[in-house]
């Protein structure tokens, strides 16, 4: 009887790695948009990583988290580095490319829970009256975010938070304007 129970996990376990291997070696997530403002307007809120605590989700997930900043206040080589509770971990994010009113790219550098380097961008494109804001984020899949992709789904989780942080900046920059 118990070597069926040990067969049968070691079949459990070998179908679990199998699906794992197969799961995509990189991942995106992107939500995007429209704000009653101009690009120049919704640029200058996200370009100033200081301005984030005003309406990143993960600021409110934990608000005693401590943020430290370092290198320009804003644009190319603007970073910030955050060590918060165990939904918002710890991590660093550095501006690397800072195109006014078009392109934001940021490296993301997560210690904690796990380790991971990603992509983050913000891009803005004038449609009307309105800009279109898109924010993604992209990054390579390793074994274990593989794994995790089986039980979690990384863009409903991650895409909701971009969601509840564009419409945060979509009223600060409409309220502004």
């Amino acid at each position: 009887m118990l070597d069926i129970i040990l067969i049968l996990v070691a079949v459990i376990v070998l179908i679990i790695l199998a699906l794992a291997s197969r799961q995509p070696d990189t991942f995106q997530v992107s939500r995007s948009i429209s704000m009653a403002a101009p690009p120049a307007t919704v640029f200058t809120q996200i370009n100033d990583l200081q301005n984030w605590q005003a309406w990143s989700p993960w600021a409110k997930l934990d608000p005693n988290a401590k943020n430290s900043y370092s290198g320009p206040q804003a644009g190319a080589g603007a970073n910030m580095s955050w060590a918060g509770n165990n939904k918002v971990g710890e991590g660093s994010m550095t501006i690397v490319e800072s195109r006014p009113h078009d392109l934001i790219r940021f490296k993301l550098d997560f210690l904690k829970p796990f380790k991971a380097s990603n992509t983050a961008e913000f891009t803005f494109t004038s449609a009307g009256e309105n800009t279109v804001v898109v924010w993604s984020m992209s990054g390579k899949n390793n074994f274990i975010g593989k794994l995790m992709s089986l039980i979690m789904n990384c863009d409903k989780m991650v895409g909701g938070q971009f969601e509840q942080g564009l419409s945060a900046i979509k009223s600060i920059v409409e309220e502004a304007g």
